[in-house]
Protein backbone atom coordinates (compact mmCIF):
# COMPACT_ATOMS: atom_id res chain seq x y z
CA UNK A 1 0.00 0.00 0.00
CA UNK A 2 2.75 2.07 0.92
CA UNK A 3 4.66 2.01 -2.53
CA UNK A 4 1.11 2.48 -4.05
CA UNK A 5 0.10 5.89 -2.51
CA UNK A 6 3.89 6.66 -3.05
CA UNK A 7 3.63 5.75 -6.48
CA UNK A 8 -0.22 7.49 -7.20
CA UNK A 9 0.95 11.03 -5.81
CA UNK A 10 4.29 10.96 -7.81
CA UNK A 11 2.33 10.51 -10.93
CA UNK A 12 -0.29 12.91 -10.09
CA UNK A 13 1.79 15.76 -9.15
CA UNK A 14 4.24 15.27 -12.25
CA UNK A 15 1.08 15.23 -13.90
CA UNK A 16 -1.04 18.05 -13.12
CA UNK A 17 2.42 20.45 -12.59
CA UNK A 18 1.46 22.11 -8.85
CA UNK A 19 3.59 25.21 -7.82
CA UNK A 20 4.46 25.35 -3.87
CA UNK A 21 1.51 26.38 -2.50
CA UNK A 22 -1.46 24.83 -4.94
CA UNK A 23 -3.91 22.44 -3.30
CA UNK A 24 -4.21 18.60 -3.31
CA UNK A 25 -7.28 17.12 -1.72
CA UNK A 26 -6.90 13.22 -1.43
CA UNK A 27 -10.43 11.09 -0.33
CA UNK A 28 -9.65 7.33 0.55
CA UNK A 29 -11.38 4.64 2.14
CA UNK A 30 -9.58 2.25 4.38
CA UNK A 31 -12.42 0.16 3.51
CA UNK A 32 -11.85 -0.19 0.29
CA UNK A 33 -8.40 -0.38 0.20
CA UNK A 34 -8.10 -3.66 2.15
CA UNK A 35 -11.26 -5.27 0.29
CA UNK A 36 -14.37 -4.29 2.04
CA UNK A 37 -17.34 -1.99 1.56
CA UNK A 38 -16.63 1.63 2.19
CA UNK A 39 -17.51 2.57 6.12
CA UNK A 40 -17.51 -0.76 7.30
CA UNK A 41 -13.70 -1.85 8.02
CA UNK A 42 -11.89 1.73 8.27
CA UNK A 43 -8.42 0.85 8.95
CA UNK A 44 -5.64 3.49 11.18
CA UNK A 45 -2.39 0.78 9.96
CA UNK A 46 -3.90 1.26 6.59
CA UNK A 47 -4.17 5.31 7.23
CA UNK A 48 -0.88 5.34 8.36
CA UNK A 49 0.75 3.73 5.35
CA UNK A 50 -1.00 5.58 2.79
CA UNK A 51 -1.04 9.18 4.91
CA UNK A 52 3.26 8.57 4.78
CA UNK A 53 3.47 8.60 1.25
CA UNK A 54 1.20 11.69 0.63
CA UNK A 55 2.49 13.92 3.30
CA UNK A 56 6.53 13.23 2.25
CA UNK A 57 5.18 14.00 -1.71
CA UNK A 58 3.29 16.86 -0.62
CA UNK A 59 5.82 18.39 1.74
CA UNK A 60 8.91 18.27 -0.98
CA UNK A 61 6.96 19.75 -3.83
CA UNK A 62 5.57 22.35 -0.88
CA UNK A 63 2.16 21.48 -2.26
CA UNK A 64 -0.72 21.83 0.75
CA UNK A 65 -1.92 18.30 1.67
CA UNK A 66 -5.83 18.52 2.21
CA UNK A 67 -7.66 15.12 3.34
CA UNK A 68 -11.54 14.86 2.94
CA UNK A 69 -13.53 13.09 5.47
CA UNK A 70 -16.31 10.82 5.54
CA UNK A 71 -20.34 11.79 5.25
CA UNK A 72 -20.70 11.78 8.80
CA UNK A 73 -18.33 14.96 9.29
CA UNK A 74 -19.85 16.16 5.18
CA UNK A 75 -16.73 15.57 3.98
CA UNK A 76 -15.26 18.48 5.84
CA UNK A 77 -11.34 18.63 4.95
CA UNK A 78 -8.20 18.16 7.48
CA UNK A 79 -5.47 20.82 6.62
CA UNK A 80 -2.91 22.78 8.43
CA UNK A 81 -3.80 25.79 9.99
CA UNK A 82 -1.25 28.17 7.96
CA UNK A 83 -3.19 26.98 4.62
CA UNK A 84 -6.38 27.66 5.97
CA UNK A 85 -5.22 30.95 7.02
CA UNK A 86 -4.02 31.95 3.57
CA UNK A 87 -6.84 31.20 1.48
CA UNK A 88 -9.43 31.84 4.21
CA UNK A 89 -11.15 28.93 4.75
CA UNK A 90 -14.12 28.90 6.85
CA UNK A 91 -13.01 26.42 10.41
CA UNK A 92 -15.47 24.33 11.77
CA UNK A 93 -15.24 22.66 15.20
CA UNK A 94 -14.60 19.02 14.88
CA UNK A 95 -12.44 16.23 15.63
CA UNK A 96 -12.15 13.48 12.70
CA UNK A 97 -12.52 9.83 14.55
CA UNK A 98 -12.09 6.72 12.34
CA UNK A 99 -16.01 6.25 12.79
CA UNK A 100 -17.33 9.43 12.07
CA UNK A 101 -14.53 11.46 9.92
CA UNK A 102 -12.72 8.19 8.46
CA UNK A 103 -9.11 6.83 9.85
CA UNK A 104 -7.19 8.68 6.93
CA UNK A 105 -8.46 12.16 8.15
CA UNK A 106 -8.42 11.08 11.74
CA UNK A 107 -4.53 10.22 11.21
CA UNK A 108 -4.40 13.18 9.30
CA UNK A 109 -5.43 15.27 12.68
CA UNK A 110 -2.87 13.82 14.45
CA UNK A 111 0.07 13.83 12.23
CA UNK A 112 -0.56 17.35 10.50
CA UNK A 113 1.17 20.06 12.21
CA UNK A 114 -1.36 22.39 13.42
CA UNK A 115 -4.14 20.87 12.15
CA UNK A 116 -7.33 22.32 11.81
CA UNK A 117 -10.80 21.15 9.89
CA UNK A 118 -12.57 23.36 7.10
CA UNK A 119 -16.00 23.35 5.87
CA UNK A 120 -15.02 23.61 2.20
CA UNK A 121 -11.85 24.19 -0.34
CA UNK A 122 -11.15 24.99 -4.28
CA UNK A 123 -7.98 22.22 -4.77
CA UNK A 124 -5.92 22.56 -7.88
CA UNK A 125 -5.86 18.73 -7.55
CA UNK A 126 -6.95 15.76 -6.17
CA UNK A 127 -6.37 11.70 -5.14
CA UNK A 128 -9.88 9.64 -5.35
CA UNK A 129 -8.74 6.37 -3.28
CA UNK A 130 -11.80 3.93 -2.83
CA UNK A 131 -14.24 6.38 -4.78
CA UNK A 132 -15.31 8.62 -2.12
CA UNK A 133 -16.60 11.78 -4.30
CA UNK A 134 -13.76 14.22 -4.06
CA UNK A 135 -15.09 16.41 -6.71
CA UNK A 136 -16.73 18.94 -4.73
CA UNK A 137 -13.28 19.81 -3.29
CA UNK A 138 -12.23 20.97 -6.46
CA UNK A 139 -11.27 23.72 -8.80
CA UNK A 140 -13.80 24.13 -11.80
CA UNK A 141 -12.69 22.81 -14.47
CA UNK A 142 -11.74 19.20 -13.21
CA UNK A 143 -9.70 17.45 -15.81
CA UNK A 144 -9.57 13.15 -15.13
CA UNK A 145 -5.98 12.37 -15.36
CA UNK A 146 -4.77 8.67 -15.76
CA UNK A 147 -2.64 7.04 -13.57
CA UNK A 148 -0.67 3.98 -14.16
CA UNK A 149 -1.25 3.29 -10.62
CA UNK A 150 -5.19 2.10 -10.96
CA UNK A 151 -5.32 0.98 -7.40
CA UNK A 152 -4.07 1.10 -3.94
CA UNK A 153 -4.51 -2.39 -2.29
CA UNK A 154 -8.90 -3.32 -3.51
CA UNK A 155 -9.56 0.22 -3.79
CA UNK A 156 -9.44 2.08 -7.58
CA UNK A 157 -7.54 5.30 -7.79
CA UNK A 158 -9.25 8.39 -9.59
CA UNK A 159 -7.44 11.12 -10.32
CA UNK A 160 -7.80 14.78 -11.13
CA UNK A 161 -6.09 18.27 -11.93
CA UNK A 162 -7.60 21.12 -12.79
CA UNK A 163 -7.54 24.18 -15.30
CA UNK A 164 -9.34 27.91 -15.31
CA UNK A 165 -12.50 28.06 -17.67
CA UNK A 166 -11.88 28.48 -21.43
CA UNK A 167 -14.46 31.19 -22.41
CA UNK A 168 -15.35 33.34 -25.03
CA UNK A 169 -16.81 30.91 -27.81
CA UNK A 170 -15.95 29.35 -31.16
CA UNK A 171 -13.92 32.99 -31.95
CA UNK A 172 -12.07 32.79 -28.84
CA UNK A 173 -8.49 32.34 -28.77
CA UNK A 174 -6.81 30.43 -25.71
CA UNK A 175 -3.09 30.30 -26.52
CA UNK A 176 -0.80 33.91 -27.36
CA UNK A 177 0.20 33.75 -31.23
Amino acid sequence: MRAEARAAVGELLEAAGLSPGQVLVVGCSTSEVIGRRIGTAGSEAVAGAILEPLLEATQAAGVHLAVQCCEHLNRALVVERAAAERYDWERVTVVPVPRAGGALAARAMRRLPDAVVVEEIKADAGLDIGLTLIGMHLRRVAVPVRLKTAAIGHARVVAARTRPKLIGGARAVYEMQ
